[in-house]
Order: structure tokens, then sequence, then C-alpha cells
């Protein structure tokens, strides 16, 4: 069949990227099935990648794009999967995409990342240029700046702001709302951090740059940006649709070489875990993904 796929992989992210090079590399017809959603795609640079630190998103998929083509068995697709079907008398798949094509594959590679939700849906017009989630990321640029800390759960509070202290101490926390324990407050005042309980009405900046946070009292405290813990979650319900096992903590449960509990569906990247990951570790485990992928065709077809 013309669109028979050895392996069709589900986004085009680093874990997604390295994974098609790697199938590539040996020789395996793939698919790479990309929308353009990856969530950093907002960021204005990405950091701890080795050669390519402070890369611009983009530029770091135009490269491996450019790599990728150098394999002619990999072909790229700029469509978005609606539906993933496994033939069980055949025990194919049918991937089913929004501009009504579909293709046949052996195997998934399930890379689809994940998405945030903010407490406030002001976040977005700052996240990536002075508002971030990752400190190991972007701690560097903002070290020694006046920051803020926004985020609602306590336990998420006390971790980013003991993180964020280690690049700048002139932190402010802001809860929206949400009270704190006498401990983490004690804790915070021995490091002279000030911590506000009350409701956020608004940011202010220009250009994506934050300049201050504004409270429900009319408070208006300047800061120079900051980090937010956001909520996570995957755009698409395909692990849950094909049978993929998760565990208590919303984990899609892997022999830890990529291979979920489903036959011929495999994860990489920040989708198995529900959370962030940096680039090099996505890459890494594309990387870990596709040798299975590769070894399981080996086997089955020798």
């Amino acid at each position: 069949m013309m669109n028979q796929y050895d392996c069709m992989i589900i986004g085009g992210g680093p874990a997604g990227l390295s994974a098609a090079l790697t199938l590539g590399r040996a020789r395996r017809k793939v698919a790479l099935v990309d929308n353009g959603t990856n969530r950093n795609r907002v960021t204005q640079e990405s950091h701890g990648f080795l050669t390519r630190d402070g890369i611009k998103p983009q530029e770091f998929k135009n490269l491996a794009s450019k790599d990728i083509e150098s394999y002619p068995s990999i072909t790229m697709m700029d469509q978005t999967v609606i539906e993933i079907i496994k033939d069980d008398i055949t025990g194919l798949f049918l991937v089913n995409t929004s501009e009504n094509k579909t293709y046949v594959t052996e195997k998934i590679l399930l890379a689809t990342g994940i998405q945030e939700e903010f407490p406030l849906p002001q976040i977005r017009q700052y996240y990536g240029k002075s508002l971030f989630s990752c400190p190991y990321c972007d701690g560097w640029e903002l070290r020694d700046k006046p920051l803020a800390i926004i985020a609602e759960n306590e336990e998420h509070i006390s971790h980013m702001t003991k993180l964020v202290f280690n690049w700048s101490q002139d932190l402010i926390v802001f809860t929206n709302g949400h009270q704190l324990s006498k401990k983490i407050q004690n804790d915070f005042e021995q490091k002279k951090i000030k911590a506000y309980t009350n409701a956020i009405k608004d940011l202010h900046g220009d250009d994506g740059n934050l300049s201050s946070v504004e409270l429900e009292p009319g408070d208006n405290i300047l800061r120079a940006g900051g980090f937010v813990v956001p909520s996570f979650y995957r755009p698409n319900k395909f692990a849950k649709q094909l049978n993929c096992q998760v565990d208590e903590n919303g984990t899609i449960m892997t022999d830890g070489a990529g291979r979920t509990t489903a036959a011929g569906i495999y994860i990489a990247g920040e989708t198995e875990k529900g959370g962030p990951s940096s680039l090099m570790i996505a890459a890494a485990e594309g990387f870990k993904a596709a040798s299975s992928i590769n070894m399981d065709i080996t086997i089955e077809r020798f």
C-alpha cells in the first residue's frame, strides 16, 4: 500500500524528531505527522541543549527537519491526527487526519507532548518572554532581577520559590487568593521573601515584558519577570483510546524503553509523564523509543 508505514510518529517536537531520525537511519519507512502546536513555540530561546544553547525553537525544528530530509524513507506531514484505530484482525493501525487522509502503519509512536493551563489567562501574554515555568531553562536570563512567583498550590509555591531563589533573591510570591501555612510564611520571612495572598486583578507590561502585578485591593507590585506553575494536560486522548495503561499519578506505564502496555503503541517525551521535560531529555527518550520500535520490527520480521 502506498500509504502504509512501518511507524507513524504523532508529534514533531524533539522526541518525535529524534525518533524519526533514528528510524530513518535504521531504514524504516516512517511518517512524522505534526501540526505545529508544540508548547515551546511561544519560547524566544531554548536552553540547556548542548551545541544549541539559546536557539529559537523554530530554528531547532528547522535544523532537525533538514537532518531528516537526508533520509528518503522519512515522510514529514503537516497534518492533524484526529483518530487512530487498531484493526484487530491485521494488527495494523488506521490513522485518520483532519485533512481527510487515511494512513496505515504497523507501529505508532505518540510524541504529542503536553499543553499548559494557567491560573490567570493574562499569563499567556507574557509566557515565553518574561514569565516562564522552568528555572533551569530560563533562570540564568532572569538572574538577580525582581521576580514574581505565581502559583496557587502551596507545595508548588514552596518548591518553585526555593528553586528560583538560587537565581534571584529578589522574590515576591503571589498566590492569587490562596492562603499559605504558617510554616511556609515563616520560611519565606526568614529569606525576606514577601508573599501576597490577595487575588490577582491583572498583569501589566509591554510587548510580553512584565512590569507589575496588580492585586484586587489595587496594589501594583513592580516586577520584571518571573515564574509560574501551570497545570498540564495531554492535548488528545489517543493513549486512553488505544488502551495504554496509566498509573495513579497519570503517568502512562511503559517498560522504560518506550513500549506501552498496548501492543504496537510507544510513547516518548512529555507524553509519558504528562509533565514538562527539557529538549535534551525529550530527544533522548525519542531515540530510546525508536530503538525499541526498530528492535521489535526486526525480531517480528526475521
